[in-house]
């Protein structure tokens, strides 16, 4: 067993969160989409955004039929004035008759009741839009509310899975260290074994070579053998491996080349080294000497 996501978002889990997601939100009018499909949907983030756009669009068309409507008002206000004004009374009677005929002209046609419907209009227009607006911020307002509620539901389902997984794990974690121990205790060279066989990997054996050294069998070897003592590797004829029993002390075990620990072994390859590398050096100085 593993503590991973990837056990828990795989494209069957994915997939089935979808089914139950459509299935609780088919009361809202949200739709399934079709399993398998290659179209691409539209984001949620998206979605909100084109809302928006449609409610600014509505908010300035209200804002532009408002201006409408006080401009009409405006142009009753004028038109009622100029017909109260004290002017036409007091002016001649021809410029009283151009001006009757041209007032007469404005309302004969019934322009002011024509504006006063066209302002009726525009409130019923502004007053549906506003109704709009306000529907459509209310279905944003209760979607955002049952897609946050969805999405902590679906925290809590994964964190309750993962809390069981963590569970199942400390609780083999917790089985497999007692059964290390009992294993430690009833088979007293186990550790022993474990630490030769990482030290043959260390030498620099290979995993069948390793295998036959843990069995106690012996292995018949040629080659370079690295010595982290040392840091270095060292080179062996032919030899024979074995895993033996310290002499120096019963509950260890050491790896033998030729029967010989190979630390030992190791300690008389570095100190030839170190002859060899002396020898040449002491041969120039007394050459030098003779020549003084």
């Amino acid at each position: 067993m593993r503590l991973c996501a990837d056990d828990i978002m795989t494209r069957l889990k994915l997939k089935s969160y979808q089914d139950t997601y459509a299935e609780a939100m088919a009361k809202y009018g949200l739709q399934r989409g079709i399993d398998g499909s290659k179209a691409r949907h539209k984001s949620t983030q998206q979605y909100y955004r084109d809302i928006q756009k449609l409610a600014d669009s509505l908010k300035a068309e209200v804002v532009d039929l408002q201006q409408q409507k006080e401009t009409a008002q405006e142009e009753l206000r004028q038109a009622k004035k100029e017909i109260q004004t004290e002017k036409l009374k007091g002016a001649a009677t021809a410029a009283a008759a151009n001006i009757a005929e041209s007032v007469g002209s404005l309302f004969g046609s019934n322009k002011v009741k024509t504006l006063e419907r066209e302002n009726t209009a525009l409130h019923r227009e502004v007053a549906d839009h506003e109704e709009t607006i306000e529907a459509l911020q209310d279905r944003i307002q209760t979607m955002q509310a049952d897609h946050s509620r969805e999405i902590r539901e679906m925290q809590q389902k994964h964190g309750r899975e993962i809390a069981d997984k963590d569970t199942r794990h400390k609780q083999e974690i917790s089985f497999l260290k007692t059964v290390i121990a009992k294993a430690a205790a009833w088979f007293p060279y186990l550790r022993e074994m474990l630490r030769i066989e990482n030290l043959c990997r260390l030498v620099g054996f290979d995993e069948r070579q390793t295998a036959t050294l843990v069995k106690g069998k012996t292995l018949e070897y040629a080659g370079e053998l690295y010595s982290e003592e040392h840091g270095r590797k060292f080179t062996t004829e032919k030899a024979g491996f074995q895993v033996l029993k310290d002499p120096t002390d019963g509950t260890r075990l050491v790896l033998a080349i030729d029967r010989k620990p190979i630390a030992e072994w190791f300690k008389e390859q570095f100190e030839k080294l170190r002859q060899n590398i002396r020898q040449p050096i002491q041969q120039q100085r007394k050459s030098r000497g003779m020549k003084l």
